[in-house]
């Protein structure tokens, strides 16, 4: 996008800049649309299974800025002539059901013919002005809590591969289905520097982008970071998505891995999520209490990962 013409807007709250979750456009004082798109092709085999992850995936994005889903729409590329017409309805239901457990409504949206299978959401939230998380507000002491096990990229992969077992499937299932809809409530009651989602850049990616985003050098405890036990497992046989070494290749200049740390970590770390856990920023003296509540709350995953070590000119992620 760099060479293209993109005009500012004083009422632009939350643009491209930082590779933040989703956009920000102030509407008045004390409201402000939250904006994103996203959208792809299946992870499981289940119709109306990857209805209700490709939602859970596109409302995440509000979540991540505080906000709180509205309205969304229908993204659709199904191959009208070649599949039968009951699948594009299960995924459409799929969709359709995690869209009301966000309380939010369906307005529409655009279908097109394409031999690649393909659906998503767009979705508009709401947020207060002045209460918008970003990706880059994080400060020297905070610490990192993820609400969500990572690995869901190479389990994926193995189900791709016809390797994975129903109990991976189902833990994949489970895992990229639930909405962030309680970490994004339960910490707008915290003193929350910034968030970001974990999705296609992986954990390390999005921390990355956090640090760079802060000017901030960032520590990731890799045997702190909750992993779906077959994850590792798989990521062991081989079964590591090509997006995986992209992101670690182009990250390399600014990331430092402790000797000590498997490589098998490293591959999770940089695993590609779909509709993965919140990342959030927390003063550390409200960390504990955070993530009781977090798990009170039903988010038994969610575990405190790094930490916020020092000020960084242009950023650094240090996994230890």
């Amino acid at each position: 996008m760099r060479d293209l013409p993109v005009i500012s807007h004083p009422d632009l709250l939350v643009g491209m800049e930082t590779s933040d979750d989703a956009g920000v456009y102030k509407l008045t004082s004390d409201t402000a649309l939250v904006q994103t798109l996203d959208f792809f092709t299946p992870i499981v085999d289940d119709p109306y299974q990857f209805g209700r992850i490709a939602a859970a995936n596109a409302l995440s994005d509000v979540y991540a800025m505080g906000g709180r889903p509205l309205t969304a729409m229908n993204i659709v590329c199904f191959p009208i002539t070649d599949m039968p017409k009951e699948i594009l309805k299960d995924i459409l239901r799929g969709g359709l059901e995690k869209i009301h457990e966000a309380n939010a409504v369906l307005v529409g949206g655009h279908s097109v013919d394409d031999q690649e299978l393909k659906y998503g959401l767009s979705v508009t939230g709401l947020v207060h002005p002045e209460k918008i998380l970003t990706n880059k507000g994080v400060e020297v002491g905070d610490k990192l809590i993820l609400t969500k096990p990572v690995g869901t990229g190479i389990i994926a992969t193995a189900v791709k591969g016809k390797l994975a077992s129903r109990d991976a499937i189902d833990t994949l299932i489970d895992v990229t289905s639930t909405l962030n809809d309680k970490p994004s409530q339960i910490m707008l009651e915290y003193n929350v520097h910034a968030c970001t989602d974990v999705t296609g850049f992986g954990l390390g990616g999005h921390v990355l982008e956090m640090a760079r985003g802060g000017h901030v050098e960032i520590a990731i405890y890799a045997e702190k970071i909750p992993i779906i036990p077959e994850a590792k497992e798989y990521a062991l046989m081989g079964l590591i998505p090509a997006g995986s070494y992209a992101t670690k290749h182009f990250c390399e200049s600014m990331v430092e891995a402790e000797t000590g740390v498997e490589t098998v970590l490293m591959d999770l770390i940089f695993d590609p999520q779909t509709s993965g856990g919140l990342v959030i920023a927390i003063a550390p003296d409200q960390a504990g209490a955070f993530l009781h509540d977090l798990q009170n709350a039903g988010v038994q995953s969610a575990a405190i990962i790094g930490e916020v070590i020092a000020p960084h000119s242009k950023g650094k992620l240090q996994i230890i």
